[in-house]
């Protein structure tokens, strides 16, 4: 049987190198070089490949972690219109929602969803029914809704798919098999199956399916490369530190009198006595190295600066991930990010919310009003724009604004509410007390102006 696999294996392979030949971009890059081989990728990769990086990869990490708190660098909130009302039904909402941590099962879900290829979250309701069986009807009130469960891919598989050609739903996963403890340690981890309906699950990915691909996928190599300099170096500098010794046998000693004077019962034992002796002197810098008549030499390492290799496997990473490079790696550079690249990072994340997070989030809705958790209405996720300018940019603006009004003379270009609203504040007319502050202000001025003297304002009467 091994030599029919085999004779099988040389046959596939002799097969492919033909068709490689004839049709070359069905076979990657390159029909001479196999890179994945040459350079030491994987060639295939799936989620615990994803999980691990993500895990044991600082940049893998700081990727994935930077842009969903971009994402959500504000809480989003549920509002009965396009504006918010302030009602009662806003308030609970608001209320639950943090005290259910609604908003952080589903940050956490979009975070998953981004080291996998997909990510789940589980949504429990108070319906007196189980995770295994459809949503009927629930009662109304948004405290029937207990939480959310956000779930890795690796911890979801499809129980049973619908087979139904008549159904709407043909060719979509009927039941999940949610198994809690299948990520982290499940070797060690006892199985846990629960079965989860459909109408419980909120798919997370780019397009709401199960065949999507991880955000990491076109970044592995470069960050595997990164990782192998960077370890490269570390060791490196450890071996220039404590290196290995290069051990040298007295002139005229043959493999058998090693053999004999260190009583090993062969040439591969005395190796072994002598590589023992070895990491024994390297465990720690104040070991001494015994040989008796070998005498043994340094080996120096030189190590070149990893920097130059380093920087363009981050660079190329960085760009598979739309994030800017001193976003990604901060300050490490002694530069910081521009103005342009916080602008670019604010705009990308932007478009991932509208386009990837808005659409699950206005989905969860959807189910609720149709389960009758909500009342039919105009609901409306509300989210603080990452686009919007910060307080010293709007001051500066509305200088800026004041500057041109200046320069004008008798015709301003810009309107006092106009600067006022640059500036983030409210209308003159809305602030309480500002048309009694402008009549008082005038009448001091009068006053001022029939005395010949000038004006003093108090300090605590400034303009609001």
């Amino acid at each position: 049987m091994a030599a029919q696999r085999s004779l099988m294996a040389n046959a596939y392979d002799r097969a492919r190198d033909v068709l490689q030949r004839f049709f070359p971009y069905a076979y990657g890059f390159s029909t001479k070089h196999n890179y994945a081989k040459d350079y030491g990728w994987p060639e295939h990769l799936g989620f615990d490949d994803f999980y691990r990086m993500y895990c044991r990869s600082g940049l893998a990490a700081a990727a994935v972690d930077k842009t969903i708190a971009k994402t959500w660098q504000t809480i989003p909130a549920l509002w009965e219109s396009e504006k918010p009302a302030e009602s009662a039904a806003e308030e609970a909402i608001r209320r639950h929602f943090a005290k259910r941590n609604i908003w952080r099962a589903f940050m956490d879900a979009d975070r998953r969803s981004m080291v996998g290829e997909y990510a789940g979250a589980i949504i429990l309701l108070r319906d007196g029914r189980k995770l295994d069986e459809p949503v009927d009807r629930v009662a109304r009130g948004i405290e029937n809704v207990a939480g959310i469960i956000p779930a890795w891919q690796g911890q979801l598989t499809v129980a049973e798919w619908d087979d139904d050609e008549l159904s709407e739903t043909y060719g979509e996963p009927l039941w999940f098999q949610f198994d809690e403890q299948a990520v982290g340690d499940p070797l060690n981890a006892k199985k846990s199956h629960v079965r989860v309906h459909r109408d419980r699950m909120l798919i997370w990915s780019d397009d709401g399916t199960l065949n999507c691909r991880s955000a990491l996928e076109p970044g592995y190599n470069d960050v595997s490369d990164a990782e192998k300099i960077k370890g490269a170096g570390g060791e490196g500098f450890w071996k220039s530190a404590r290196g290995a010794p290069i051990i040298e046998a007295p002139q005229g000693v043959t493999p058998d009198d090693l053999r004999r004077g260190m009583n090993a019962a062969s040439v591969d034992d005395v190796k072994d006595k002598l590589n023992d002796k070895v990491e024994q002197f390297q465990a720690g810098f104040d070991n001494a190295l015994m040989l008796g008549g070998f005498s043994a030499k340094p080996m120096t390492i030189t190590l070149p600066q990893p920097k130059e290799f380093w920087e363009p496997c981050v660079q190329s990473f960085a760009a598979s991930m739309s994030i800017p490079f001193k976003i990604l790696v901060g300050n490490i550079t002694g530069e910081r990010a521009s103005t342009e690249d916080k602008v670019e990072w604010a705009e990308t994340c932007m478009s991932r919310r509208e386009n990837r997070v808005l659409p699950i989030l206005n989905e969860f809705i959807d189910r609720l009003v149709e389960w009758g958790v909500l009342e039919k209405r105009d609901w409306t996720v509300g989210w603080a724009s990452l686009l919007e300018a910060s307080p010293d940019d709007k001051l500066a603006r509305a200088e800026k604004m004041s500057k041109i009004n200046k320069e004008q003379g008798s015709e301003p270009v810009f309107l006092p509410d106009e600067i006022r609203e640059e500036a983030g504040y409210a209308p003159a007319d809305e602030v309480e007390g500002f048309d009694e502050f402008l009549a008082e202000r005038e009448e001091r001025k009068r006053q001022t102006a029939e005395d010949g003297q000038t004006e003093i304002v108090p300090d605590d009467e400034v303009e609001p």
